[in-house]
């Protein structure tokens, strides 16, 4: 059974209620005097009490998905696997694995999520579960790849298709935006109405080293998390997918320090993202206990955390060609009053929109109401097709073919 699963989360926690049952049972004949009396009340209260804690564990892991694997958990996955096994199985389907950048994976909590696609691809899409492999910076991280129902028909089968990458907050986990903000499920609703374009979507989590968090940064001597993410993700995505090659077929889009990371990445990589979605992001990244020691030491370091304050690029460094929606709650969010510094500092030719509620906090109900208009108005900024390869219609007109199929289903 897998480490996410849920029928070991159940498995373990039936075996705790069996172990508090027996105990309360067998109290009574382990209320003696003598030695083997006293170890039996000691045993049992060591079973018990590390079931319990077993069982609030995986909960806990399942939910914010520290660990996604057992070879996570036990460190064993150190070195970038050479095979890919494609074999069968709802969630072992990948669209092209021949380099192994990107593996078909176990449910990985995907068996807990209600509202995915259900029926044939072409005509509902499909949601799949990856890990995928950084050639450069090492690190495997998981995944969910969710492919509109075009990517399967007939008339796009050599069309590219733009890409949002989605991050999660921290410690969240990737099941965090399939099952809290469904992002697959509103993602599908919006393109089958044609309010959206046909769109690849990646979910993956900003850390890159569970359980540190990385905040999408190159750790000097340490994990490179910006480069996992702007050279390795795009290239693993377009060796296993059809997506666009251009940078204005890429956005990211994020809550919480998945925002913060999308703002970071598109800021600071212009080439390689285009737009960012921020959904309560903060604006600069500062070491903590979770981060640990981001820039390093010496000379070199305060410059290092300086660039990496988007207040401080904006004053001192020319605006990148990007667009970026942030949001915040005039009540409620702390990001508010550097939101709206963010907003006055922006200059051309970057553009910044926004949401503002009167009121929200940092959570999952605050971020479903900003989610719907946050994929509409990045599905708005990415460019689609994307390298048309040969033998397809002119670049305009896939377009509209894909805006019909849409609202057709």
């Amino acid at each position: 059974m897998g480490l996410t699963s849920q029928s070991l989360e159940c498995t373990v926690v039936v075996l705790a209620l069996a172990c508090v049952a027996a105990t309360v049972w067998f109290w009574p004949r382990l209320a003696k005097r003598g030695a083997g009396a006293v170890l039996g009340r000691l045993g049992a209260i060591l079973v018990t009490q590390l079931s319990i804690v077993c069982a609030f564990a995986l909960a806990v892991n399942a939910n914010f998905e520290f660990y996604g694997s057992w070879d996570e958990l036990l460190g064993n996955n150190d070195e970038a696997p050479v095979s890919v096994n494609q074999g069968g199985g709802q969630y072992a389907s990948v669209g092209d694995a021949k380099n192994g950048l990107v593996q078909p994976a176990g449910p990985q909590g995907l068996d807990r999520v209600t509202g995915l696609p259900q029926g044939p691809a072409d005509k509902v899409g499909k949601v799949e579960s990856v890990r995928i492999t950084g050639r450069r910076s090492r690190a495997i991280n998981p995944g969910f790849v969710y492919l509109p129902p075009q990517y399967f028909q007939q008339q796009f089968r050599r069309q590219r298709f733009p890409v949002m990458v989605v991050i999660s907050g921290y410690p969240g986990g990737i099941m965090n935006l399939a099952q809290h903000l469904q992002v697959p499920q509103n993602a599908g609703r919006l393109i089958e109405q044609g309010r959206m374009q046909p769109t690849v979507i990646v979910m993956v989590r900003p850390t890159i080293a569970p359980p540190r968090d990385t905040e999408c940064v190159d750790v000097p001597g340490g994990p490179q998390a910006e480069t996992f993410f702007t050279q390795d993700l795009p290239e693993a995505m377009k060796s296993a997918y059809r997506v666009g090659h251009d940078p204005s077929a890429w956005g990211a889009f994020g809550y919480s320090s998945g925002g913060t990371c999308s703002l970071q990445l598109v800021l600071r990589n212009p080439k390689a993202y285009t737009s960012a979605v921020s959904l309560s992001g903060d604006y600069a990244v500062k070491d903590d206990l979770t981060t640990g020691s981001l820039f390093g030491s010496g000379p070199a370091a305060a410059q290092r955390q300086r660039e990496h304050d988007l207040l401080w690029r904006l004053k001192h460094l020319p605006a990148p060609q990007i667009s970026a929606l942030v949001t915040s709650s005039r009540e409620g969010e702390g990001n508010y009053r550097d939101t709206m510094r963010f907003m006055q500092a922006a200059k051309a030719p970057m553009r910044v929109d926004s949401i503002i509620l009167p009121r929200g906090s940092h959570q999952f109900a605050t971020w479903r109401r900003e989610l719907v208009p946050a994929l509409e108005w990045q599905g708005r900024q990415l460019t689609f097709p994307q390298d048309t390869e040969p033998g397809v219609l002119p670049r305009s007109e896939p377009h509209k073919e894909a805006a019909k199929a849409g609202k057709s289903g």
